[in-house]
């Protein structure tokens, strides 16, 4: 028995340099517009037998553009910025450069005061390994630092990896398994 998640990380809610911590801003126009780009693609994971969202407006929005008329699950918030939220990246790099770059380099410093990027990670992982396994199908609708924590985890790379990877605006990553044992699963086209 095994369990397959697909994670959909959310339309844009705002342009990428006007991004926020902890941005809980609904989706804008360009959210909308592609969400309708990328509906018949993204539509058939609805028949997933669980359907879930992570709280942010634009989480809950995107899948219920989808049809997917998800349960918010608020373990799947993005990560607890602390003082940080609600400020862009540049204004929080200008005010605080050494906090930023401690927070950049020691994936267990929480400058901000909020969550830990391991502490993030781990919470991110800990909702994947507490999914009901059985044979089927689950999809959930989350913020690109959701999706990116949540592949760090199932591949047990190095925290630091989370840097590394790109998520953008409803991208799919979908992980098949057990608790503690995922593994990434890439499709292509059916042709």
């Amino acid at each position: 028995m095994s369990v397959r998640v697909s994670l959909v990380a959310a339309a844009r809610s705002s342009a990428l340099l006007a991004e926020r911590f902890d941005d809980d801003r609904p989706l804008d126009e360009t959210g909308w517009h592609e969400v309708r780009l990328a509906a018949n693609a993204l539509v058939p994971l609805g028949a997933a037998e669980m359907r879930y969202c992570s709280p942010t407006p634009r989480s809950r929005a995107t899948g219920d553009a989808l049809g997917y008329a998800p349960l918010v699950q608020p373990a799947l918030r993005d990560c607890d910025m602390g003082r940080w939220r609600g400020y862009t990246f540049a204004q929080v790099a200008a005010g605080e450069p050494a906090g930023v770059h401690t927070w950049l380099t020691d994936p267990r410093s929480a400058p901000h005061g909020g969550e830990s990027l391991l502490a993030f990670i781990s919470r991110i992982g800990g909702w994947l390994d507490t999914r009901p396994v059985q044979d089927g199908s689950i999809v959930a609708v989350a913020e690109p630092a959701v999706v990116r924590a949540a592949l760090v985890y199932a591949l047990k790379a190095p925290p630091s990896t989370y840097w590394n990877v790109e998520v953008r605006p409803l991208s799919t990553l979908t992980l098949t398994g057990l608790p503690g044992r995922w593994s990434l699963s890439l499709e292509g086209l059916p042709y």
